[in-house]
């Protein structure tokens, strides 16, 4: 006999350990799907860990049936977004569930009547807290793995915003780039790189280590807020949060990956990370970070024949002035000196044809569409 489906808010650390290790019980079976490591899912969720919530509320719902989990919702607000940007808008995200539209209703509601407590106007996801986290229902790609930093889904994802009466908020698209040789790389985007360094005079920077690159890290944030602000999914990035970014995810960074590009001044007026994937390693390590397992990423930032290319940031003054194209030239150098035949790109707004334009001059596959949907409430 089918019982009720209950909605528990999740309080408790067991609440939120069971919230972020639902997804490895839903897709287990799954070869697409790449496990997020449990203890930065738990850093991201938790209040007592994740400064965001200076200027966010949220709550975090699992769906019960039969006494287990079949499915998980947050419920965010973010105030900057309201407050400044004046968007009247409650978030939803961590969204995984069974395929059963009663489940994803209940859930859904749940985010709305949260937002009601504040009288806003419309519900959107999935998005996290801010342009930081992942964001994006997958609507085409299912037979690609996600990234260390995009999600996954089956096609019943987005049947089930259809059915709920949610229209498509904003589409991404994201690129599979294939890397030859240096010899064979395109000789337009070589002279071009050269040609742009001269006329204004630029400087390339490129690190050995990792505490080289401290110094750049909070222009490089500025740069993103003056590359980024005028996207429609855009909110300006908290100091509190580049702190935390730094404490979190610097490790990850190999130094070798990152290219700087500074004026005549000094100033930093493009940056680019690029990091070896780790979609393999984090398969073999389900989720769980020891000293043992942490050998797999280790060797993925080293030994690896894929990357994927997360940020770029390029200041107005310099945009549209072909200044990536130094970028990618020294990226092609790097690729070829560590073996990397391929490279992933991050999310991009499907409006954003300034970057989709770098990707012309070299092979290139679209493998992978996703959307944010939203309706009013």
């Amino acid at each position: 006999m089918i019982k009720e489906i209950i909605i528990k808010e999740a309080k408790t650390k067991e609440d939120y350990l069971a919230f972020v290790k639902f997804p490895f019980t839903l897709n287990k079976d799954n070869t697409y799907w790449v496990p997020p490591l449990i203890k930065d899912e738990i850093e991201t969720i938790d209040p007592d860990l994740n400064p965001v919530y200076q200027n966010a509320n949220a709550r975090f719902y699992l769906a019960f049936r039969n006494g287990k989990i079949v499915g998980r919702i947050a419920a965010i607000i973010n105030w900057i977004e309201i407050k400044e940007i004046k968007k009247s808008k409650v978030r939803f995200g961590w969204f995984d569930v069974i395929d059963d539209l009663k489940v994803t209703k209940l859930l859904i509601d749940s985010v709305i009547e949260f937002g009601k407590e504040y009288d806003l106007k419309i519900i959107e996801g999935p998005v996290g807290f801010s342009n930081l986290d992942k964001a994006g229902l997958l609507i085409e790609g299912f037979k690609e793995r996600n990234t260390m930093i995009t999600l996954y889904n089956e096609p019943y994802y987005s049947k089930h915003m259809k059915q709920l009466g949610f229209d498509i908020a904003a589409k991404w698209v994201e690129y599979e780039i294939k890397i030859d040789d240096f010899d064979s790389s395109p000789e337009k985007v070589k002279r071009f790189s050269k040609l742009i360094m001269e006329r204004y005079n630029l400087t390339l920077l490129n690190f050995k280590k990792r505490r080289e690159i401290i110094p750049y890290v909070d222009e490089m944030f500025d740069l993103l807020d003056k590359t980024y602000n005028r996207l429609q999914t855009y909110i300006p990035i908290q100091d509190y949060q580049i702190e935390n970014y730094k404490k979190r995810f610097l490790k990850f960074i190999n130094p070798d990956f990152i290219k700087c590009i500074i004026d005549q001044e000094g100033k930093l007026i493009c940056f680019s990370i690029t990091m070896p994937s780790f979609t393999e390693a984090l398969k073999k390590i389900d989720g769980k970070l020891t000293f043992f397992n942490s050998y797999h990423l280790i060797r993925a930032m080293y030994f690896n024949k894929r990357a994927s290319f997360y940020l770029i940031g390029v200041h107005p003054d310099y945009q549209n002035k072909g200044i990536t194209a130094i970028i990618f030239n020294e990226m092609q150098k790097l690729f070829n000196r560590r073996n990397i035949t391929i490279v992933e790109t991050n999310p991009e707004l499907e409006e954003n044809t300034a970057i989709q334009k770098l990707w012309k001059n070299y092979e290139h596959r679209l493998h992978k569409r996703r959307a944010t949907f939203n309706k009013k409430i």
